[in-house]
C-alpha cells in the first residue's frame, strides 16, 4: 500500500504580504552574500600576505622557521576562504533566484531560490556540528594531557 504525503493536496497561497517578506528577505541575503565575498576576498588576501611576505621579514637562524610558519598560517586562512565561500555563494544564489521568481512569478527560480537556502542552512549546520567535536576533542586532549602531567 502505498503511503500519501501529508502535503501531496496542499497548495500554499503566497499573498502579497509574505511575497513582502519574501522580498525584504531576499535583499538582506543579498546584503550579506556580498559581504560574505567581500570577508573571502580579504581572508585570500591576508592569506596570500602572510604566505609570502610575513615570513621574509624576519632575519638570522630563525627566518626559515619564519617563513614556514608564515606559510602555513596563510594557507590556513586560504582554506577557511574557500570553505566559507559555499555556504555564501548558496546565499548569494537563494536572493538571486527569489528575486527573479518574485518578479517574473517563475515557479522554477522559486524552487532553485529554497532549495539554495536549503543548502545554505545544511552546510552551516553540518560545518557547526564538526567545529563543535572538534572543540570537544581538543577539550578532551587538554584535558587528558593534564592529566599526564
Amino acid at each position: 500500500m502505498e503511503e500519501k504525503s501529508v502535503f501531496e493536496n496542499f497548495e500554499l497561497d503566497i499573498n502579497q504580504e509574505i511575497k513582502g517578506y519574501l522580498s525584504e528577505t531576499s535583499k538582506w541575503a543579498y546584503y550579506l552574500a556580498i559581504l560574505g565575498f567581500v570577508g573571502i576576498g580579504l581572508m585570500v588576501l591576508l592569506g596570500i600576505f602572510m604566505a609570502f611576505f610575513q615570513g621574509l621579514a624576519g632575519s638570522g637562524v630563525d627566518a626559515l622557521y619564519g617563513v614556514g610558519y608564515s606559510i602555513g598560517v596563510g594557507l590556513v586562512y586560504i582554506v577557511i576562504a574557500a570553505v566559507y565561500f559555499f555556504p555564501i555563494l548558496y546565499l548569494f544564489n537563494f536572493s538571486k533566484h527569489m528575486k527573479s521568481a518574485l518578479k517574473l512569478s517563475n515557479n522554477k527560480d522559486f524552487i532553485t531560490a529554497f532549495s539554495n537556502l536549503k543548502s545554505h542552512y545544511k552546510f552551516v549546520g553540518i560545518f557547526s556540528i564538526v567545529i563543535i567535536s572538534i572543540y570537544i576533542l581538543i577539550f578532551m586532549a587538554a584535558i587528558a594531557g593534564a592529566a599526564l602531567f
